[in-house]
């Protein structure tokens, strides 16, 4: 049987081959249901309304049921919900079973993060950037597995059916070794505030928040900017996202001694300089091979904020006895889908009533919005702290 640690490992790596098994085929997927660009757009809302929606009841059931049951229903309606996709007929179809799939991605990110909290609580290890560097691989392996499937002439059904069969194979032999990272919320010390009323854990939030606004601006924006603003062909424009996703996935992979070196809230705030800065030269420097180097710089940046978020999250709802969390990361990670739901479009909007140059830049000012969002949680952190030990003290 796998260890812990290479357990939940791969279930961030599953979570991301099968995200990119179907998302890979968006384009089989549209002529499937007939969709056109806008009606393709409201059907991928589905995913992220669902992923929206589901996180704050996923993060209830996790503090009930466990990490481990967590992850084994989000990867078992997974399983069967991707080969779904090529039974629907309709752009609305395809909303719907895209919503379902949004929802257990909810129920695979809390469980998998809670599970990773645990792997690191008890090897006392930053290894959370590296637990998300898996979904980083896997979504490697399900876009390549796409292109195979799609270069050998397998229809959508052939090739998500297998990657759903190795996916449940995958899962079935590491899913005893997951944390089961259980305790029911009504086991937290008392006086311990709801989490809607901690601002240290909305100022996380807001972190999260920044850079999942930029991260969607990426994913979906890159491309679109080096053909329109820097005139180069699709192929190469191409190579942008591709530059900022191996960045990304290096630098939480290796990342580790890094973080040991300058701890959370200064990896936090370097990373969103380096970020923002990234940014601020691909807009301002109007050189196709400046840009390459520009989103590899924001891929950098921004490789340990959601992952470093999650780790300070399951530690501000940590309980005496080592368990909890799961509410505070469940809260953070809601908030983080509202980035990737609302930035995308509203990028797009500024760069409608401007350009994609105006529109990037003002991502980059969100990402420059990290570095005092992280020195006001530091600050709040250590209020909290100081708060629970003097409470301690009396008792």
């Amino acid at each position: 049987m796998p260890t812990p640690r290479l357990a939940v490992f791969a279930v961030f790596l599953f979570n991301g081959a099968l995200f990119l098994s179907w998302a890979a085929r968006m384009p089989a997927l549209a002529a499937q249901v007939g969709a056109t660009e806008a009606t393709l757009g409201l059907a991928l809302l589905g995913a992220s309304l669902g992923l929206a929606l589901t996180a704050p009841f996923a993060a209830r059931a996790c503090a009930r049921v466990g990490a481990r049951s967590l992850v084994l229903a989000g990867s078992a309606i997974t399983v069967v919900g991707v080969p779904a996709l090529t039974l629907a007929t309709s752009p609305l179809q395809l909303g719907l079973t895209l919503f379902v799939l949004g929802s257990c991605g909810a129920m695979l990110d809390v469980g998998m993060n809670v599970a990773a909290v645990a792997v690191t609580r008890a090897l006392d290890r930053p290894l959370m950037p590296q637990f998300h560097s898996g979904f980083s691989v896997g979504g490697l392996i399900g876009s390549l597995g796409a292109a195979a499937a799609a270069g050998a002439g397998w229809d959508l059904t052939r090739h998500l059916l297998t990657a759903a069969v190795v996916g449940a194979l995958a899962i079935v032999w590491v899913i005893r070794a997951v944390p089961g990272a259980t305790g029911d919320t009504a086991d937290a010390p008392a006086g311990d505030r709801p989490v809607l009323k901690r601002p240290l854990l909305w100022l996380l939030a807001l972190i999260t928040l920044c850079s999942a606004i930029a991260e969607g601006a990426t994913a979906d924006w890159s491309a679109l900017f080096f053909v329109d603003q820097r005139g180069v062909g699709e192929s190469a424009a191409a190579a942008a996202y591709v530059g900022f996703s191996i960045a990304m996935a290096v630098a939480r992979l290796f990342g580790e001694p890094v973080q040991r070196r300058l701890g959370p809230y200064r990896l936090l705030a370097s990373g969103a300089v380096v970020a923002a800065a990234g940014l601020a030269l691909v807009v301002l420097v109007p050189l196709p091979a400046t840009g390459y180097v520009g989103f590899g710089l924001v891929g950098l940046g921004l490789a340990f904020a959601f992952p470093v978020i999650m780790d300070l999250a399951g530690d501000a709802g940590r309980r005496d006895d080592g368990t909890g969390g799961e509410r505070e990361i469940g809260m953070v990670t809601t908030v983080a889908y509202t980035g990737f739901l609302v930035g995308p479009p509203l990028v797009g909007g500024i760069a409608h009533a401007s350009n994609l140059s105006v529109s990037l830049g003002f991502v980059a000012v969100v990402i420059a919005m990290m570095v005092p969002a992280v020195w006001l949680a530091r600050r709040s952190r250590a209020r909290e702290v100081t708060r629970r030990a003097v409470g301690s003290a009396r008792l």
